[in-house]
């Protein structure tokens, strides 16, 4: 939990509007409006906490009537809610038997250019790199120790929100300060020139953001490293190259590189448990662990979004309780949860509870990992798509407890305290050793030691050690199965599914199916080209430039 500052009484991003109005006389109504181009450092720095405060509230009141977008949910439209969706309800870790228009189509594999999170989710990014374009603009040049940390902030939060874009829809609209606003339609950018574009913003602000831990949850240097080191491990994926080569490193030993100096870096560690990553006290000041995240706080960011939507929506209160979890008014929606073939994953549960569905133990207590915040329901096969809460495996990862059970500081009965984590220590050293293994002169010494770093804390001791055999051998076709797998046990619900699982071959057309995969009971393989999610319809029927993806 942490305060997101936002800009209080007025916005602060008025030049975007100069293009439209500067032949009009314009006036401020109130001769006490700030204007942009005129402001105190304390006023830039709050308009940055506009830009950060973009990816998980939808307004700076949290009223509807004030939402910085018309035309969408005020909660289901904002950045961390519709990427959830995207990266979850998609693939195997998640299913939402809500009626909502758009929320089948990802439980099925059949969305279109009109699935409404889409354009939530487009719309969102594409208002954060304009928000931080026009504060990149009024700040460049600035000679200031300080604004110059707003500016590089600023530039890692656009290439934070163009790095999502460049993931889910690979071909997006595209502008930078140097554009205009209101004068023209902007181009677009394809997926490897996005890419490039991006990897070197953050490479040239690297040394001029804040050294590690200095300002949580202002982005950093280690939050820099850890979007270049996920950014390395996906080219592939982002450039169609499987090998790419820059300056004699593969992008492979790149991503080993920038999380070594993470790991390296000696302001982070593992939280002793893991569930303090998922509650109320796991911001960096109590949990050094967490690198980056969006901020969240009963008082300041309220909105039912980010951990408050997952602690909800996971929530029915028959199975689990929003209650206890530290929510308790307009609690218990009964919505998302998690199919058998991912418990699966989790759990061996052949191994550990034999074939038949186990009916005592609810809670999977009997497995040792104690990264498993998971609870039987009614029926273990889900029989449609849409099918009620009872169907399915509960998950109650998140809660707006303190890791000990206390109440969360800033405590508010509607909207968790406990920040989203995007990037978090763990995902160091997994990334690490998944780099180690692709690489043609990866150290696979080092990569099982990553991994036995991450489950000797998931199991309290060394007896679930992994060998080098297990990361190396192909499983069911899928070369370093382990790796996926281990990602899935650390990272379920934390919105890396989808990209993970593309990385590894197995979102579409893979060996790897579950529920509702194709829009079928039993799951099927997809075609290739959902791997990209389309450009919204209303974007490319506006912006003649804009071409839709293949296969749209």
């Amino acid at each position: 939990m942490n305060k997101i500052i936002l800009i209080l009484g007025t916005i602060l991003f008025t030049s975007m509007m100069t293009s439209c109005v500067k032949d009009l006389d314009i006036k401020p109504k109130d001769p006490n409006t700030i204007m942009a181009g005129n402001l105190t450092k304390e006023q830039y720095k709050e308009a940055l906490g506009k830009i950060y405060a973009s990816f998980v509230v939808g307004s700076q009141t949290g009223n509807a009537d004030n939402a910085d977008i018309s035309g969408t949910d005020i909660n289901f439209g904002t950045t961390t809610r519709a990427l959830w969706n995207c990266q979850e309800l998609t693939t195997d870790e998640a299913i939402c038997g809500w009626g909502d228009a758009g929320i089948a189509d990802f439980n099925t594999q059949t969305w279109s250019s009109q699935n409404p999170f889409l354009t939530a989710l487009y719309s969102r990014l594409v208002l954060t790199v304009t928000y931080a374009n026009d504060f990149i603009k009024l700040t460049n040049g600035n000679t200031d120790a300080d604004m110059i940390k707003y500016n590089a902030e600023a530039r890692f939060l656009r290439a934070l929100a163009y790095s999502y874009a460049m993931d889910c829809f690979a071909n997006p609209a595209f502008t930078t300060e140097a554009d205009g606003v209101g004068k023209y339609y902007p181009k677009q950018i394809q997926r490897p020139a996005l890419f490039n574009y991006v990897v070197t913003e953050l490479r040239n602000i690297e040394d001029k953001l804040g050294d590690p831990g200095f300002a949580y949850p202002r982005a950093d240097k280690g939050a820099c490293w850890m979007l270049l080191a996920r950014l390395y491990l996906n080219e592939p994926v982002y450039t169609a190259d499987p090998t790419t080569q820059t300056g004699g490193k593969t992008n492979y030993d790149s991503c080993s590189y920038y999380c070594t100096k993470v790991i390296g870096s000696g302001k982070y560690a593992l939280a002793s448990n893991y569930r303090q990553n998922f509650s109320a006290d796991n911001d960096y000041t109590k949990n050094k662990e967490m690198i980056f995240s969006y901020a969240q706080d009963g008082i300041y960011t309220q909105g039912y979004v980010g951990s408050t939507f997952i602690i909800e929506s996971c929530s029915d209160g028959a199975h689990i309780d929003a209650n206890t979890l530290g929510l308790t008014s307009n609690t218990n929606w009964g919505g998302n949860r998690s199919k058998k073939q991912f418990i699966n994953v989790l759990i061996d549960t052949v191994a550990t509870y034999g074939d038949a569905v186990p009916k005592t133990d609810i809670y999977f207590s009997a497995c040792k990992d104690k990264r498993i915040y998971c609870r039987q329901l009614d029926h273990w096969d889900i029989p449609s798509a849409s099918s009620s809460y009872g169907y399915g495996i509960g998950i109650f990862k998140f809660t707006n407890n303190k890791a000990d059970g206390s109440k969360a500081d800033d405590w508010n009965s509607a909207y968790a305290s406990t920040d989203f984590p995007v990037f978090r220590l763990a995902d160091a050293y997994l990334m690490r050793a998944e780099a180690n293994l692709r690489s043609s002169k990866g150290d696979l010494t080092q990569a099982v030691s990553d991994v036995n770093t991450i489950r000797q804390r998931a199991f309290g001791d060394n007896n679930h050690n992994v060998s080098q055999a297990q990361l190396t051998a192909t499983t069911n076709g899928i070369p370093f199965k382990f790796i996926l797998d281990e990602r899935g046990r650390e990272f379920y619900y934390e919105a890396q599914r989808r990209t993970d699982l593309i990385r590894f071959g197995q979102f579409t057309d893979g060996s790897y199916t579950w529920a509702w995969k194709g829009n079928v009971f039993a799951g099927r393989a997809t075609d290739k080209h959902l791997n990209i999610f389309p450009i919204p319809g209303n974007e490319v029927s506006a912006n003649t430039n804009i071409k839709q993806n293949a296969g749209y």
